[in-house]
């Protein structure tokens, strides 16, 4: 049996592609970990996708961009089964929208660039003809619960707790919202929303469907996400094609919705509640 193992590291601080095969990225790794990265792994037809940031996993533009393009990539592989969604780091799985990149935009345009690469994410998620399985490891947040509800199946660690924070800083959940309401439903979707300053346990995300299972150890977690996606690779890939089709039927209009969604948040992200509202949480953040 022949072995394939590939490893590319997709983005520099500037957003430039890069890619290697077969060796490891040393210096360029060291470049990158100051302002985050994006990895892609493909081994026995599971392709994993690793993103990091140092502000626990915050999302800004290159790194949104990286998560689309390594994702779209592996759809396209004809090596690739199943693909693996998760992050580096112990902090959180993602904190939602850097809020560094979100006080930096001064006008709609830099707005709906920004929030489209939320979009961006989402759609290649839909997209590809295979099913992707979130690994939750920590507490997510905004639009960190938009991408655990994008994936096809999201397994999480016990702790994973979950917050939809949003509106608290004036935006709204416009862009992962077609996400969130698909997997859990209108009226929990409108109660996340709604309610952006309360944690939900990770029980409670499973009851609603955010989650499909919880774990108490990081290494069960590992354990049930690799045993899941080797059976996966041994399927059909023409049978997951039309899997991932059927459930997702419905959404051929997500590549205009949601960036017509993006459009709404890039303008209120110019308002001066969420300049103010930012402001408030980065001076509180650091006071400690």
């Amino acid at each position: 049996m022949v072995v394939l193992f590939f490893e590319f590291t997709f983005l520099t601080p500037q957003g430039t592609s890069v890619t290697d095969q077969g060796r490891t990225l040393s210096a360029q790794a060291t470049t990158i970990m100051s302002d985050g990265y994006v990895n892609q792994r493909i081994q026995d037809g599971i392709a994993t996708v690793t993103f990091h940031h140092p502000k626990s996993n915050s999302l800004p533009g290159h790194i949104l961009r990286g998560m689309a393009d390594a994702i779209t990539a592996c759809g396209k592989d004809p090596s690739v089964r199943v693909i693996v969604l998760r992050s580096d780091g112990e902090k959180a799985f993602c904190a939602g929208a850097s809020f560094d990149e979100l006080v930096s935009i001064e006008d709609a345009e830099t707005g709906l660039r920004f929030f489209s690469g939320f979009a961006h994410v989402i759609n290649a998620i839909r997209k590809a003809p295979v099913l992707v399985i979130g690994r939750i490891h920590a507490h997510t947040v905004g639009g960190g619960v938009g991408l655990a509800c994008a994936v096809d199946i999201a397994y999480a660690h016990e702790k994973a707790s979950a917050r939809l924070s949003e509106l608290a800083i004036g935006i709204g959940p416009f862009v992962v919202g077609p996400a969130v309401e698909r997997k859990v439903g209108t009226g929990t979707f409108g109660l996340l929303s709604a309610s952006p300053a309360l944690r939900r346990e990770a029980d409670w995300c499973v009851s609603r469907g955010l989650y499909a299972e919880t774990f108490p150890t990081i290494e069960a977690l590992d354990a049930r996400i690799e045993a899941h996606t080797r059976e996966l690779a041994g399927y059909s890939p023409e049978a997951m094609a039309e899997l991932k089709a059927v459930m997702w039927k419905g959404t051929d209009d997500w590549d205009e919705l949601l960036i017509e969604r993006a459009k709404i948040s890039g303008r209120l992200v110019l308002s001066d509640f969420t300049r103010e509202a930012i402001a408030k949480f980065k001076a509180a953040v650091a006071k400690g």
